[in-house]
């Protein structure tokens, strides 16, 4: 069985993460290493994680906020931390680049390979240089005209009007932004990889699917477009920086002295060192090779579209370069990278600044966070960008989640409490025309396509395909109790009933039970309170393992007599005036934010 190792985007450690990161690359991932945990023992999965926490925009905002870099990141770090305990999002390891006590190492050994075998060259080429503070000046310290429309305020990696890539030595009239001063442009020195030659070396191989031991999944179509793009003009990426902060290069190196390697070629490495990390915290610190150079080993990228290029193309060419370098051995190669598209809200980006974002503190003290993981996955920029909506929400919530979900296992339960003693009743041994009758129901052959097709839709990474399964499921044994009408079978006189109605419990009971485990990925803590209600009837299966019914077929007959727990409410309703508070509340602030 194949080792499962997978990482989200580390998020950057300067601001805090929204719903529209978690949609994009962290809630995804969760529920895909929850089932892979269920379905393929948790020994075979490991998911990676962490915080990004080097580069210009963290230096420059710490410098702004006038803290030190250091307590600068370690606040981002907690914040963003929090955001994913709300959700639910459980790591096997969340570290960050700067806190990981092998990162550095890791990140100058990458370099050095990559040097050494001619991947990386110096060159000398003219930077901005701030007289006034005595330092180079990195592009994100800089602001000035674009040099394709004129905009003003572009920064110095990117126009914000026209979206344009600029090369900050371009810029019209740059201004630096740590002091003010009209910058001059002065030689120094740089390294580059040269994925020109690693695209020769075997990134294309790979890419296309030719390197025998290093398969891939079917790319999906927004992966395909952009980095075949890419590789039909790739060029050489500078991978240093005139940093004060950052990953300093080896020592010995000419022209080295106070640059560190840039954000986005240690931030990858970042997975490894976090996995080293972990290894040693395991008491095994050779272990991490086992996921990292083992050919059994399956590596899945969850990142929004805008890190394709670095998932891709850029760090998959600083694994090939690595070659043997490494106690002898290779590295995997990423198998899977569902990207996905951008996540807005109510027909506009998240923007903090501009005040269109959701208040964590305030929606987790109001709503319940499985609603919140069910709706996202639901509504999932899987193959388009997608958005979160307040009045969809609400649908999700009150429609699917408590009416088809909830309102199922508290009818059941609750019928089962009152008329049997909340035990399981004896269903005949010998079956009667009208048992055989409740078992072939359609309604359950419905449940049971349903159910069953969930594992392929999580393993081919789409989400709201499998939730749109699991309500289909539920819907049809919310059907199938109505058509049996066990409360009106229960007092019924004609031949056959009173074993309708126990057939019934019966099955409707199993199911939930099965429903407890199928949920889980999606809603764990409603799982949980689930398997809580069917208390005894919860034992006939492990809560961890998914089962074996991923082929369309009933669960097993449950032993007479076992007793089930106290029923509750899995999903309370959201009123409209709530809803409706919401939009006005988001509103007013980004009119506040406006003014």
């Amino acid at each position: 069985m194949p080792r499962y190792l997978v990482t989200s985007a580390l998020p950057y450690a300067n601001g805090p993460i929204h719903f529209g990161h978690v949609a994009g690359a962290y809630l995804p991932a969760d529920v895909y290493v929850r089932y892979l945990k269920m379905a393929k023992g948790p020994e075979n999965v490991l998911y990676v994680c962490g915080t990004d926490e080097h580069g210009v925009a963290i230096t420059l905002k710490a410098e702004q906020e006038g803290v030190g870099y250091r307590a600068y990141v370690d606040r981002w770090h907690s914040e963003i931390r929090s955001l994913f305990d709300r959700f639910g999002i459980e790591f096997d390891t969340f570290s960050g680049t700067s806190r990981c006590a092998f990162h550095a190492d890791a990140s100058r050994k990458f370099f050095s390979v990559l040097l050494e075998r001619g991947f990386v060259f110096a060159k000398t080429e003219k930077q901005w240089f701030s007289e006034q503070s005595a330092r180079f000046l990195p592009d994100r310290y800089l602001q000035g005209g674009c040099p394709q429309c004129g905009f003003a305020k572009a920064r110095g990696d990117e126009c914000p009007d026209c979206g344009s890539w600029i090369d900050a030595r371009e810029l019209q009239n740059p201004v630096s932004l740590i002091d003010g001063s009209s910058p001059v442009l002065k030689a120094t020195k740089h390294w580059f990889l040269d994925l020109p030659k690693l695209q020769q070396a075997g990134l294309d191989s790979w890419y296309r699917g030719n390197d025998e031991n290093h398969p891939v999944h079917p790319w999906k179509p927004n992966v395909q477009g952009h980095v075949q793009a890419m590789l039909r003009d790739l060029h050489a990426r500078p991978i240093t920086r005139d940093l004060p902060w950052g990953v300093k290069l080896p020592e010995g190196l000419e022209g080295a002295e106070g640059k560190v390697l840039y954000v986005w070629f240690d931030a990858p490495i970042g997975y490894i060192s976090a996995t080293m990390e972990w290894a040693a915290a395991q008491g095994t610190p050779d272990a991490w090779m086992d996921w990292w150079q083992k050919e059994d080993t399956r590596l899945v990228h969850f990142i929004g579209k805008d890190n394709i290029a670095f998932h891709v193309v850029v760090f998959p060419s600083m694994l090939l370069g690595q070659e043997d370098a490494w106690q002898g051995k290779p590295f995997v190669m990423p198998w899977a990278v569902p990207a996905n598209e951008f996540y807005n809200l109510q027909g506009r980006k998240f923007n903090t600044s501009s005040g269109w974002y959701l208040d964590n503190d305030s929606f987790f003290a109001q709503y319940n966070p499985d609603a919140a993981r069910f709706h996202v996955l639901m509504s999932a920029p899987e193959t388009a960008d997608s958005e979160f909506s307040w009045p969809e929400f609400q649908v999700t919530n009150n429609n699917l989640l408590a009416d088809k979900v909830g309102n199922l296992a508290s009818r059941v339960l609750k019928f089962l409490d009152k008329r049997f003693g909340s035990c399981v009743p004896e269903v005949a041994k010998e079956p009667t025309a009208a048992i055989l009758a409740v078992r072939g129901h359609q309604a359950l052959q419905d449940a049971d396509a349903a159910f069953a097709a969930i594992a392929g839709f999580l393993e081919n990474f789409e989400f709201r395909k499998a939730t749109q399964h699991l309500i289909a499921g539920c819907t049809a044994l919310n059907q199938f109790f109505d058509a049996m009408e066990p409360w009106i079978k229960i007092k019924g006189s004609q031949a056959g009933d009173w074993e309708c109605c126990v057939e019934t419990l019966e099955r409707c009971v199993a199911y939930l039970e099965l429903l407890s485990r199928r949920i889980a990925p999606f809603c764990p803590t409603t799982a949980g309170k689930l398997r809580n209600m069917l208390g005894a009837v919860a034992e006939t299966h492990v809560a961890s393992a998914w089962g074996e019914e991923n082929v369309a077929q009933a669960p097993a007959t449950l032993p007479a007599g076992l007793r089930i727990g106290n029923v509750e409410m899995l999903f309370l309703k959201i009123e409209d005036e709530q809803i409706s508070a919401e939009i006005a509340k988001l509103e007013a602030s980004a009119s506040a934010a406006a003014e």
